[in-house]
């Protein structure tokens, strides 16, 4: 089954998909990635020894923000309506494991915002790194679920 771009129309152009006619439905997302630190940037981040301050504590904020933020970043992203977002951080001895859940109930999905907010996590985290640590990589972000269930 051949299934074509939602978002260009029949001659080519960009557009926004027309949601209007779709029911609001329960919609989850979870997405991961990392960021690839040096070994004393992780004791650091461990140790809170980093200058600019808590770092997974900034990065889980910063994560957040995006989530909510996101059909102002992507230009044919929906707003839906997000009654949840969840970014864990765990400290890896080579890096930090972002992962992201948001929710809604709404006529489209939630996974842009679950993408945004492990991406911005991790800008979080170099950010707050930079000082320390000049090789760094962000990578492996990646959609791992989206559901979505009917109301009753």
């Amino acid at each position: 089954m051949e299934v074509g771009l939602t978002h260009v129309d029949d001659t080519g152009k960009a557009r926004m998909v027309d949601v209007s006619a779709k029911p609001r439905v329960r919609r989850r997302a979870v997405a991961r990635g990392r960021i690839a630190l040096a070994p004393a940037t992780v004791a650091l981040v461990r140790q809170n020894g980093i200058a600019k301050g808590d770092v997974l504590a900034v990065a889980r904020i910063a994560g957040i923000m995006a989530a909510k933020k996101t059909s102002d970043l992507i230009p044919l992203c929906h707003n839906v309506e997000i009654e949840h977002v969840d970014v864990a951080l765990t400290v890896e001895d080579d890096g930090i494991a972002i992962e992201a859940t948001t929710l809604c109930t709404d006529k489209t999905g939630i996974e842009m915002e679950a993408l945004t907010a492990v991406s911005v996590a991790a800008l979080a985290i170099w950010d707050m790194c930079k000082a320390v640590d000049h090789a760094m990589r962000i990578g492996d972000i990646v959609l791992v679920e989206k559901t979505k269930e009917a109301l009753p």
